[in-house]
């Protein structure tokens, strides 16, 4: 109850006085302001022209216009980290977010799992009386945890918001989303030829939970964590906002880096006398990997500038496209009377991304199996960039330029990974204010305690039970009316997949160590100094001048690392880091079942057939059967068994390169039969890609076989799992549309078998496999 019963209760209720206050749930004091986070992903500093880049985002200028931008805000160079701090205040690794959830590890920094003495915002807010929405991307649950079987502790659900619409991993297409409807999985409601895109279901939704709070209680508050995918790969939208950027990016990124940095220096984003920083800055040969390389314009062939051109110019419509959908959800803010009294804050949750390698790709997917690009596949679809055929990214020259002036990207603790975009916007308090620029250093674990000392909050002791820790994050709204105003963040640690760095008081070191490099051996890199006070793009590397300077504040680094459980550091390749083992939620088995008429089992607890010899049955009764039965992943990797045209087909989408189909050679029987598929693996070319022979059968008859290979890591980063009776989103082969839906008989169950035991006779197993079931 929230206060002591003062009522009186006597044998007779006619005789007793009522006291309703400990039974109400609590109310928000009257006049409180609502609070919209709109958090974009991996969106540099040098993107929008509201921070002086060449991307038009006229609501980002709008709201700044009512607020103040910061140009000296930081995060922690990844988005789960950052948005783990966001929510709680506390620095990522005492939220054990020291990487991506799909990076977790059986350490505490590292276990990807928000302890509830960290209380989110959400979780505050609530206990005032405020509704609490989250929509969009969440990226806080580990994958173990993202299905139907997995605990909800993690999700959003369960740590504050009241109703969740949007994805539970990292990234999704934008076409095909992967969605979750508060605690279940859900199809999209419409198709991209329906005109359906993420971005504008998000905004819709937006607009209908803020609604439904106001229908009821016009006076209630909210807070809403409005989190879309863009500026997130893969980079999707509608072709006439594509259209809008042709030709503004064919001057390259180099010449980008120059315009902007003095369009920059005119918003008053970077002082005066900022200076570009180099390209490639650390040598590919021995700090960093070869694919976080910028190859310089001028040596680009024109066919490449061509592609790069693009590619920016899908980016820039994605970025644009969104921003209007946000404009759609503040246009109703504001023609409802709530816009004004609205503590809006804006960010990024960390630098452009480098992800799509020195040459840009198709299917980003590649990237997370460490598969290399192929040009002459990027060139043929350069006219498809942007919509449902490509899982695209831009080349790391872009993710550099986005960054301007700074060095590198995301997953690097440079400036370029962590300096990022702030806007805090609030037309009721900052409009004597508004459209100017804040300079003072900060970082992601101070927008709670900002928002808190906005509403007059103060942080709770106690949340569910659980003894709250203290708040990292010091409030940033001694700023406002004071430009001048020293800073109140005087030092802050930096550790991402093997980078690490400190801030202290104007100056910066940097450990010269690549991102998820592979590299290990930490106590023999070299420290840089910089005095980023006066050198904010770290250009003059001070070291050697003032060598106690750096000493000291490597030994402050370790001392703010150890505190906050940075340790061990993990510098980890991609494919190693995908291919860990994790607890699953069940424990492993050789023999998988799966129904038709339930949700998708996503990858991460899915039968695992990756580099191994593997089975899949189906038993059928059938009379004229089509579509599919059995499905996962999508165009851009997955595998799928289905029934068209009277055949029996798989497919074994390799990356979206080679879809390897297997058709039988006679027409499928009817009544009651196993079907399936066996991959017999003979070998490994290259390491971690299998290779052998697979054979198609119908009963205990092989009707197709032929040589395979298989992917060798996820078939998706997030989304796109396991399915049976249909292709739940985006189609695996190119001979269907999806879903496909399975008809013209019954799927009585599909069963994988990993044991690489030999695939023997279909019927002789399924009957067995019956008696067990």
């Amino acid at each position: 109850m929230n206060c002591t019963f003062n009522g009186v209760i006597n044998l007779d209720v006619r005789d007793s006085v009522p006291d309703w206050d400990p039974f109400l749930p609590p109310r928000a004091r009257e006049g409180s302001p609502n609070v919209l986070y709109i958090v974009w992903d991996d969106t540099g500093i040098a993107t929008w022209d509201t921070f002086g880049g060449l991307v038009e985002t006229p609501n980002m200028t709008r709201l700044a216009n009512t607020g103040l931008r910061f140009s000296n805000w930081h995060t922690t160079a990844l988005c789960s980290p950052t948005r783990s701090s966001l929510l709680t205040g506390r620095n990522a690794h005492s939220n054990g977010m020291a990487c991506i959830v799909e990076g977790a590890n059986g350490f505490p920094g590292l276990s990807a799992v928000i302890p509830p003495e960290n209380g989110t915002l959400a979780e505050i807010l609530v206990e005032h009386g405020y509704s609490t929405l989250c929509i969009g991307k969440w990226h806080l649950t580990p994958e173990t945890e993202s299905s139907m079987a997995g605990s909800r502790r993690t999700w959003p659900t369960s740590r504050g918001f009241e109703r969740f619409y949007g994805f539970l991993g990292g990234e999704t297409n934008q076409w095909f989303p992967d969605l979750t409807y508060d605690q279940h999985f859900v199809d999209q409601p419409y198709t991209p030829e329906q005109g359906y895109h993420l971005s504008k279901d998000l905004a819709d939704r937006a607009i209908e939970f803020i609604r439904d709070i106001r229908h009821v209680d016009p006076d209630k508050p909210w807070f809403c964590y409005f989190a879309p995918g863009a500026n997130h790969a893969p980079h999707h939208a509608p072709k006439e906002w594509i259209d809008k950027y042709q030709g503004v990016f064919d001057m390259g990124y180099e010449r980008y880096r120059e315009i902007v940095l003095e369009r920059m220096k005119e918003h008053g984003i970077v002082p005066a006398g900022t200076e570009l920083s180099p390209i490639n800055p650390w040598p590919a040969t021995d700090v960093i990997a070869p694919g976080d390389q910028v190859t310089p314009w001028d040596s680009l062939s024109e066919d490449e500038r061509r592609l790069f051109c693009r590619m920016a110019e899908v980016f820039a419509g994605f970025c644009a496209y969104t921003d209007h959908q946000i404009g759609r959800l503040l246009d109703y803010l504001e023609e409802s009377g709530q816009l004004d009294n609205t503590i809006v804050v804006v960010v990024s949750d960390n630098g452009a991304s480098g992800e799509g390698s020195p040459g840009g790709s198709v299917n980003e997917n590649k990237f997370f199996n460490g598969w290399p690009e192929d040009p002459a596949e990027n060139m043929a679809k350069l006219d498809k960039l942007g919509g449902p055929d490509t899982y695209n990214h831009y080349p790391t020259g872009w993710a550099w330029a986005f960054n301007t002036p700074y060095k590198m990207f995301k997953r690097y603790t440079l400036e370029g990974g962590i300096a990022d975009p702030l806007i805090i916007s609030w037309p009721a308090r900052l409009k004597d204010v508004g459209g100017q620029v804040r300079d003072q250093y900060h970082h992601a674990i101070d927008i709670v305690p900002t928002v808190l000392d906005l509403l007059g909050i103060e942080p709770p002791r106690q949340i569910k039970g659980h003894t709250q820790s203290p708040m990292h994050g010091t409030s940033m709204a001694y700023s406002f009316d004071a430009p001048q105003a020293p800073s109140t963040r005087i030092t802050q640690y930096y550790a991402m997949l093997g980078t690490r760095a400190l801030y202290h008081d104007g100056w910066k070191v940097v450990a010269r160590h690549g991102a998820l490099s592979g590299k290990g051996n930490f106590t023999a890199d070299e420290w840089e100094l910089y005095h980023v006070e006066e050198d904010r793009a770290e250009t003059r590397d001070l070291a050697a001048e003032h060598p106690d300077k750096a000493r000291h504040l490597v030994e402050l680094w370790f001392a703010e690392a150890g505190a906050n459980g940075a340790f061990p550091l993990d510098d980890r390749t991609p494919r190693e880091q995908l291919a860990i083992e994790r607890p699953l939620p069940a424990k492993p088995r050789d023999t998988y079942v799966y129904y038709p008429g339930t949700s998708d089992v996503p990858e991460g607890v899915a039968a695992n057939i990756r580099n191994r010899p593997f089975s899949i049955r189906a038993e059928l009764d059938v009379d004229s059967p089509d579509g599919v039965i059995f499905a996962q992943g999508s165009r851009f990797g997955g595998h799928t068994l289905f029934i068209k045209d009277d055949e029996l087909r798989y497919c074994y989408n390799f990356l979206g390169s080679d879809e390897q189909t297997f058709v039988s050679d006679r027409p499928l029987p009817t009544g009651s039969l196993v079907v399936g598929v066996e991959f017999a693996k003979d070998g490994e070319q290259p390491q971690g890609v299998a290779r052998g022979r697979l054979r198609l059968f119908v009963g205990d008859q092989v009707v197709a076989e032929g040589e395979m290979r298989t992917q060798p890591g996820k078939f998706a980063l997030a989304g796109e799992g396991l399915c049976v009776g249909r292709d739940s989103a985006d189609p695996v082969s190119s001979d269907y549309t999806a879903p496909f839906p399975f008809t013209g008989g019954t799927i009585k169950k599909v069963t994988v078998n990993v044991s690489g035991d030999h695939y023997v006779d279909h019927d002789l197993e399924g009957m067995a496999m019956l008696a067990r079931d």
